[in-house]
């Protein structure tokens, strides 16, 4: 994705923005969901470990995942799971 598009994904209503954690308005995922979700990303080659960064979105992954409207850029876990 890169830099360039990671921020135009910022610019779109439609997808999560790191602010969005702390959105008292934002549902977040719990147990299951969430170490699904995470299990999956701490799989992936995508991710860098040192700070849990998705290398193509760009986001921190433990914080992304805990949103419930949240999805992997790559496709491999979405709102659904």
């Amino acid at each position: 994705m890169g830099i360039k598009s990671a921020y135009e994904n910022f610019k779109d209503p439609n997808q999560v923005k790191p602010w969005d954690v702390i959105n008292p308005k934002k549902e977040h995922v719990e147990g299951d969901v969430y170490n699904y979700r995470m299990s999956i990303c701490n799989a992936c080659p995508e991710l860098f470990k040192l700070t849990s960064q998705c290398k193509e979105c760009l986001c921190i992954m433990p914080l992304k995942a805990s949103l419930s409207d949240a999805e992997c850029p790559l496709g491999k876990w979405g709102k659904d799971v």
